[in-house]
């Protein structure tokens, strides 16, 4: 009996230590993904592109770590992408339909929490870097 209590009490030291880094993050034990949710609109500026500066409405709508996105800029509407998060990197693929091709919208940025950073925006047609920028988004359910 006596031997018991100092490995329980070991053990519950353990599991304190081992929570305590847990909880600094914002994780009390369970995963809250309302913390990092990334549902709605965002809008999206380009900057310093050849062919793509503006500002567009990108929608997002999944869980906290993938789903689907689509995008209006201009007056050109993309209905399908996805997103996908990890290791605090967002990445948006956007299906851009061409001539015979498919070509793909990509935004990578930074992300902390549910607030996305500034990023690089990357156009793709037929293989190839199409164009390339710089990428602000807005603030959440702004478009």
């Amino acid at each position: 009996m006596l031997l018991t209590r100092p490995i329980v009490a070991a053990a519950a030291i353990a599991a304190v230590v081992y929570a305590a880094p847990a909880a600094a993050h914002g994780y009390n034990g369970t995963f809250d993904p309302a913390m990092r949710s990334f549902n709605g609109t965002w809008p999206v500026t380009i900057t310093d592109s050849q062919r793509s500066n503006g500002t567009g409405c990108l929608t997002l709508n999944g869980n906290a770590t993938q789903g689907q996105a689509s995008l209006v800029f201009g007056n050109q509407r993309y209905q399908y992408g996805s997103f996908m998060v990890s290791d605090d990197i967002l990445v948006v693929t956007i299906s851009e339909p061409l001539y015979g091709q498919n070509g793909a919208i990509m935004f990578i940025s930074h992300v902390k929490r549910a607030q996305i950073g500034q990023g690089v925006f990357e156009n793709i047609e037929g293989g190839s870097n199409f164009d390339a920028g710089m990428l602000a988004y807005g603030k959440k359910n702004g478009c």
